[in-house]
């Protein structure tokens, strides 16, 4: 029996015949051609075509004509690796004309050849010792030109704050001022120094970077040195190789995957691959244990659909596809990766908590940069201050009553540098 994955675009025209369209999706990015096929020829080429499962056509007046295409591609035609799904599916048809990938769904088999992520919600909130609440994380800022000690100062202030996590930038690359080994090194004496001081464990995810082929070496060396989480520049480097990464047995700490390069990719209604496809299925099927991406409140803004389809795509959505999993004697269970942490981002204020808790619920990541280095009172203090934000928020409190009520002066001077959302 043949298994498929199955590939849903949104393709605009104000004239196309779609169900012509879509047969010729089916046919050209499978077999090339059908009809002037002998018959003979047919019967040993069907198990290689791909088949039209749907075409939904939407015509609005004063709006944009568009079909969403449904289709499923034999996983006999590929290797079981994301370039060549991602090829098959949308390489050739990304270029023709208005047209969006806009899902994905995979086939046992195929599903199969990726083991997802390695510690995913429950094994990062394992390694932190945090089961209940949501997670902090605390961003590097300017610390490009800068030594290790004015690294380790940094990150020891962050700390100081309570944070879960603390991100290297995602410029920060190999150089000689703050060199990888060291790097870790020095932060991680500033991580035991605070944690004696506040009693929080936290993981650093140090940016790995350099020449894809020496990427595994990287992370092996960064561990060695004392590294407990990587940060990684996915769609840089490819999905491929994060799943190389996340499936090596030494590299045993969580990755989390960066979203920059993303904008040239999803934004368009048009064009490219909707960010729960990018930023959610994708990222998890290939072993992200945390997932960064614009958040629908901050300074780089995702529309808040978007940012929930892809919280879906990290927690909670099985990805076998349904035309698939209705011919297999398989439980849910068994087709399940391990749920991703998601981690909305850019522009994250205290002010911003309660919603980013109403959105999300307790298993998200609050991530902040300015809004932890630029507190009135310094950095140590901006930490303080989102944890008594998420501390209100989970109560149930208005931030301005639970800060004068505690007298935490943090929460008050957060709110009054950047005021609350309403």
């Amino acid at each position: 029996m043949n298994e498929y994955c199955l590939a849903v675009y949104r393709t605009y025209d104000d004239k196309a015949d779609f169900a012509k369209k879509a047969q010729g999706i089916a046919i050209g990015l499978t077999v090339g051609s059908w009809t002037d096929l002998p018959e003979a020829q047919k019967a040993t080429m069907e198990k290689h075509l791909g088949q039209v499962v749907s075409v939904d056509v939407y015509e609005r007046p004063g709006e944009d004509r568009y079909a969403d295409i449904a289709i499923a591609y034999p996983d006999v035609n590929f290797s079981r690796d994301l370039p060549a799904l991602l090829v098959t599916v949308f390489g050739k048809l990304s270029m023709d004309g208005r047209i969006k990938l806009i899902d994905l769904r995979f086939s046992n088999t195929f599903l199969g050849a990726f083991p997802g992520p390695k510690f995913g919600l429950a094994g990062v909130r394992e390694l932190l010792n945090v089961k209940d609440r949501p997670l902090l994380m605390s961003i590097f800022k300017s610390v490009i030109g800068h030594d290790l000690q004015g690294l380790k100062d940094q990150f020891y202030q962050q700390a100081l704050g309570g944070v879960d996590l603390i991100k290297d930038d995602e410029i920060l690359f190999e150089n000689p001022l703050t060199p990888l080994e060291r790097r870790v090194e020095v932060c991680m004496e500033a991580a035991r120094k605070a944690e004696a001081e506040t009693g929080q464990k936290l993981l650093y995810a140090v940016n790995l970077t350099g020449p894809t082929s020496s990427l595994a070496s990287q992370a092996k060396k960064a561990i060695q040195a004392g590294a407990n989480a990587l940060l990684f520049n996915v769609l840089a480097y490819g999905f491929d190789t994060l799943h190389e990464l996340a499936a090596d047995p030494e590299i045993s700490v969580p990755i989390a995957a960066h979203p920059a390069m993303a904008g040239a990719m999803y934004p368009s209604p048009h064009y490219g691959i909707a960010p729960s496809v990018l930023l959610g299925k994708l990222m998890r099927l290939a072993g992200a244990d945390l997932v960064l991406f614009p958040s629908p409140y901050g300074s780089v803004v995702m529309p808040k659909e978007e940012n929930m389809a892809i919280k879906h795509a990290l927690l909670t959505e099985n990805l076998i596809q349904d035309y698939v999993y209705a011919n297999h004697e398989l439980s849910q269970a068994d087709l399940q990766l391990k749920p991703s942490v998601p981690v909305p981002s850019a522009g994250i204020h205290p002010g911003l908590v309660p919603w980013i808790l109403r959105d999300f619920g307790p298993d998200v990541v609050v991530n902040a940069g300015g809004g932890i280095h630029g507190h009135p009172m310094g950095t140590a203090a901006g930490g303080r201050a989102f944890k008594q934000a998420i501390d209100a928020a989970l109560s149930g409190e208005t931030l301005e009553n639970y800060a004068h009520q505690h007298q935490y002066a943090e929460l008050s001077a957060a709110i009054q540098a950047w005021g609350v959302k309403q």
